[in-house]
C-alpha cells in the first residue's frame, strides 16, 4: 500500500505520523512543495520578531524524525493529479503513484489587481522565503506599508512592530479583523493599535504602487493622499491552494469538497486542512477554517480513515484567538448571531473591553469578547456541547460575563440527570 500525503503543513505531518503510528502496511511519502523542513506558518511572526531561529518554526526537531518514522519526504511541487491511473505529475516533470492520496496543499496569498504589487520591495509574509525577505529589507525606523488587517495581517502587525519600524496599517474594510470582530469590537482594535503608534488606516484602498528613484515607494489611495514606504508587506487574504487540480475531477467550491470521513468526491482521495472544505459544525454546510487546530484534527482524522478505521468528523467550529499588541481578541462560533436570536452585549471602550454573547432559543451559538481572558474556554464548551441554558439564559441576557456561574449550573444539572 502506497501512502502519498501533499503538504508538509501541519495536516500534512500529522497525517503522516499518524498513518505511521497505526501500522498502516505500507510505505508513506510526504510531499513539500518548498525546499525546507516541514515548517509552521504561524511561526513566522516569531521569526521576524527575532524571538526564535528558522529551526523554531520546524513541525518537529529531533534528528531524523520522519525517517524514524518511515516518512520519505520529497521535495516537489505537483502539477496534476491523474485519478484513473492512480498518479501524480510534478512541475519538474517527474511522477509518482499512489494506492491512496491526501490532499494537504494550504492556501496561497491573494493580492489585489493594482499596478505595482509586482515590485521587489512589495512582498507577503506566508513562506520562510518570504520571511527571509522581510528581514533583509526592514529595519529599525523604516516606514513600513501593511497592506491587510485580517487575522493574518493582525498577527504580521505585531511582529512588524516589534521590529521597531513606523508601521501604517491600511485595511479596505471598515474596521480591522473584519471576519471576527463586528464593527465596535474591530474600532476597538483600532484605538489600541493606535495608542501604541501603529497607524491605523480603515475603509481606505490602495489604488497603484509605484517605485521612486531613491528605491522607496509611493501608494495612491483612494480619495486620500498618497503615503510614502521604505517596505509593503501584502496581507489581503488567501485562497485554497488548489489550481493542480483543473481536469483531476475533484469537485471543489470554495476547497476542497469533503464529506465526514473527509473524502472527496474521488476515491481513495482524502483532503485536509486549509484546502478542504469541510462541514461546519454549527451550520451543517461546508466551509474552509483556516485555523491550525482544525488543520491538525482533519490530518489526524483523514489519516485514521485511509488506514481502513472509519471515523466521522463531527465539523469544525469557527473559533479564532489572537493577540494583538497585548490585547486580546476571540470569536467562537455564529460570532455574528443568527436570524431570529438574542444577543448579550458588554462594552467598555475605555479599558477595551468587549463581550457578547448570542443565542438561538436557550442556546449559545456565538461569542465575541475582547479583552477578555478568564474561562474563555467554557464559552467554546458552550457552543460546542449545544448546552439547553434554561432559565440561566434570562441571567445571561441580564450579564454576559456570569458565564462561568451558567456553565456550573448546567454542567450540576447535567450530572444529577445523569445520576
Amino acid at each position: 500500500m502506497s501512502y502519498v500525503v501533499v503538504g508538509a503543513g501541519p495536516a500534512g505531518v500529522i497525517a503522516s505520523e499518524t498513518l505511521s503510528r497505526r501500522g498502516h502496511g505500507g510505505n508513506i511519502t510526504l510531499v513539500s512543495g518548498e525546499p525546507e523542513a516541514p515548517y509552521s506558518r504561524m511561526a513566522i511572526p516569531y521569526l521576524l520578531a527575532e524571538d526564535i531561529a528558522e529551526e523554531g518554526t520546524h513541525l518537529r526537531h529531533s534528528d531524523g524524525h520522519y525517517e524514524n518514522l518511515g516518512i520519505a519526504v520529497q521535495h516537489e511541487r505537483v502539477a496534476s493529479i491523474d485519478a484513473g491511473a492512480k498518479s501524480l505529475s510534478f512541475e519538474s516533470g517527474g511522477s509518482m503513484g499512489y494506492d491512496k492520496l491526501l490532499l494537504a496543499t494550504g492556501a496561497t496569498p491573494v493580492r489585489p489587481l493594482i499596478a505595482g504589487m509586482d515590485l521587489k520591495k512589495v512582498m507577503s509574509c506566508w513562506t520562510l522565503e518570504d520571511a527571509r525577505g522581510i528581514i533583509a529589507n526592514s529595519k529599525p525606523g523604516d516606514n513600513v506599508v501593511l497592506m491587510g488587517a485580517g487575522f493574518i495581517g493582525c498577527i504580521i502587525l505585531e511582529a512588524l512592530v516589534a521590529r521597531k519600524v513606523n508601521l501604517t496599517v491600511i485595511e479596505m474594510e471598515d474596521r480591522m479583523v473584519a471576519r471576527m470582530m463586528d464593527k465596535t469590537g474591530g474600532d476597538m482594535i483600532s484605538a489600541w493599535c493606535n495608542k501604541q503608534g501603529v497607524n491605523i488606516m480603515t475603509s481606505t484602498r490602495v489604488t497603484g504602487v509605484s517605485e521612486n528613484s531613491d528605491g522607496t515607494l509611493t501608494l495612491d489611495l483612494d480619495g486620500k493622499d498618497p503615503i510614502g514606504a521604505d517596505l509593503v508587506v501584502c496581507a489581503t487574504g488567501v485562497k485554497s491552494n488548489m489550481g493542480f487540480l483543473e481536469g483531476s475531477g475533484i469537485n471543489t467550491d470554495m476547497g476542497v469538497l469533503i464529506n465526514e470521513h473527509m473524502e472527496t468526491s474521488l476515491p481513495d482521495i482524502y483532503a485536509a486542512g486549509d484546502v478542504a472544505a469541510g462541514f461546519d459544525l454549527m451550520t451543517g454546510k461546508h466551509d474552509v477554517h483556516a485555523i491550525q487546530p482544525t488543520a491538525s484534527e482533519h490530518g489526524r482524522i483523514a489519516a485514521t480513515n485511509m488506514a481502513g478505521n472509519r471515523t466521522a468528523y463531527r465539523g469544525s467550529l469557527v473559533m479564532n484567538t489572537l493577540n494583538t499588541l497585548g490585547l486580546i481578541s476571540t470569536s467562537y462560533g455564529l460570532w455574528d448571531g443568527t436570524e431570529g436570536g438574542d444577543e448579550s452585549v458588554s462594552a467598555d471602550k475605555d479599558r477595551s473591553k468587549y463581550l457578547r454573547l448570542s443565542f438561538k432559543d436557550d442556546v449559545m451559538v456565538g461569542v465575541l469578547g475582547l479583552g477578555i481572558t478568564q474561562h474563555v474556554g467554557v464559552l467554546r464548551g458552550l457552543i460546542q456541547t449545544r448546552t439547553p441554558l434554561g432559565k440561566w439564559k434570562d441571567v445571561l441576557m441580564e450579564d454576559p460575563h456570569q458565564f462561568m456561574s451558567a456553565y456550573l449550573a448546567c454542567a450540576q444539572d447535567a450530572s444529577r440527570r445523569a445520576a
